[in-house]
């Protein structure tokens, strides 16, 4: 894979996985723009690039700010011409049980966690639109996908992301933008203390941005959540099960719970192609009971 000639953003790139994924991108041939609340620390990720014979830009701003993601895109499109890729990585925790959870620091994670990949999504869209290329990495986490004890908050924002994804994907996809989630794995200052130590010397966080490589090519695939740590991949699914009709009634309710087994059975489960697939196929099925039924 090359990335030769694009130009890519990657937002907390300070340190930690946002880090790998910037000089990953840049070894790809990238130009990168280095994003991150710290100055210091984006312009030293920048530097490594640059001595590394490639090209950097270091951008100081908040995923949150408005304006300063809409003057990091100006200042990217006055030096390169153009933003070929977006990876939504910044991210911070406030882990708590929900019970002594404060709806502050549920805001403070939805806002920069949802809302910053919003923010530089909608701020690169339309270059993305004109140039008919974009590829764009929602960082979404198991923690949203499957739940994680203390993490209501983030687990809430992270799957919020592929609901993001989904759409944009969807939306994206007559102009040449993909958009894909990237579920990863890392021993970084956000994990630290949440795993044991054995495992963290196996969680580089090196070994999730090859990710990169399959979800920012040119055959980028698009809707796909990748799993990514410790050198393994996999790939995750939101299905739909075939179910059961179980008509109205008094008894629906209780024709239900006696078929629960039924509508949970995995067998002949689909990956949706648009959210209204759930809509066509119950009235399909509502059609063909009435039609068996004479009704």
């Amino acid at each position: 894979m090359s990335l030769k000639g694009r130009v890519a953003i990657v937002t907390g790139a300070g340190g930690g996985l946002g880090r790998e994924h910037a000089l990953y991108l840049a070894s790809q041939g990238a130009a990168v723009v280095v994003n991150d609340m710290n100055a210091h620390a984006a312009g030293a990720v920048a530097g490594e690039i640059a001595a590394r014979g490639g090209e950097a830009l270091a951008v100081a701003a908040s995923v949150t700010d408005e304006a300063a993601v809409a003057d990091m895109t100006a200042k990217t499109m006055d030096r390169w011409g153009r933003v070929d890729v977006l990876v939504n990585n910044a991210g911070i925790l406030r882990d708590k049980s929900f019970a002594k959870m404060d709806l502050a620091d549920f805001r403070l994670i939805v806002d920069v966690h949802l809302m910053g990949a919003v923010i530089c999504s909608k701020a690169v869209w339309e270059i993305m639109r004109t140039q008919a290329h974009g590829r764009i990495v929602m960082t979404t986490s198991s923690s949203g996908l499957y739940g994680n004890f203390g993490q209501a908050n983030y687990g809430a924002a992270k799957m919020a992301l592929v609901g993001l994804m989904q759409t944009l994907a969807i939306e994206g996809e007559k102009y040449g933008i993909r958009v894909n989630c990237l579920a990863p794995t890392a021993a970084t200052g956000m994990t630290e203390g949440l795993l044991p130590p054995q495992a963290l010397e196996r969680l580089d966080p090196k070994l999730v941005s090859p990710a990169l490589a399959l979800l920012c090519g040119d055959e980028a695939p698009t809707r796909a959540i990748v799993c990514a740590g410790a050198g393994h991949f996999a790939r995750a699914y939101v299905t739909l099960t075939a179910g059961r009709f179980v008509g109205g009634g008094e008894d629906a309710g209780q024709t239900l719970i006696a078929a629960w087994d039924d509508v949970s059975d995995p067998e002949g489960a689909i990956v949706p192609a648009y959210g209204f697939t759930q809509a066509e196929r119950e009235v399909v099925s509502a059609e063909a009971n009435a039609s068996a039924s004479g009704g």
